[in-house]
């Protein structure tokens, strides 16, 4: 039963700890999760009610009234497919869509110039976001094991996109507009 990034990174949260969805969204703003997830708010409820469906997350208790929070808790069903899902993904390369990767690969649209303002200006995105990740990263120490993993996976990342650009930044200007 294979787990897409979001209900394995969803599932994974309430392994850790039973909660609700309003705790899974603080949690998740918290750590920072959106920088390397697409989990919006209104999709958390969605997420849960999947996995509550297929028999991976189940709510112990039936809350007392309508608008009760239910606490959602991981099923032993579900903790055997997040362990299989997260080792897959730590295991195995797979094939990571870039949309940098498209504009490059049309780089005969555009000037010189226009490549490398475009360049700089990325630049100084993945620097304002390697300076965020820092932060979440501070905000959270002391942090467990796998927070630090991400944390340094995505600045490694992030570091080495900043390093290609800095180079690549610097194209010279051919006078061309």
């Amino acid at each position: 039963m294979e787990l897409t990034p979001a209900e394995l990174t969803v599932l994974g949260l309430i392994i850790e700890r039973p909660q609700h969805g309003y705790d899974l969204e603080q949690v998740i703003e918290q750590r920072g999760v959106r920088q390397w997830t697409d989990i919006g708010f209104s999709s958390i409820y969605y997420l849960l009610a999947k996995l509550e469906k297929r028999g991976l997350a189940h709510v112990p208790e039936a809350p007392v009234a309508a608008k009760s929070r239910r606490v959602f808790h991981a099923t032993a069903t579900g903790r055997q497919a997040a362990g299989r899902g997260a080792l897959a993904l730590v295991r195995e390369l797979r094939p990571v869509p870039h949309t940098l990767l498209v504009g490059i690969a049309n780089l005969p649209l555009f000037t010189e110039r226009e490549y490398a303002e475009a360049l700089r200006a990325r630049l100084a995105q993945v620097e304002a976001r390697i300076a965020a990740v820092r932060g979440a990263e501070q905000a959270q120490a002391p942090s467990a094991r796998a927070a630090r993993e991400v944390f340094s996976y995505s600045l490694s990342l992030l570091e080495a996109e900043r390093s290609w650009l800095a180079i690549r930044a610097q194209v010279p200007d051919d006078g061309q507009d």
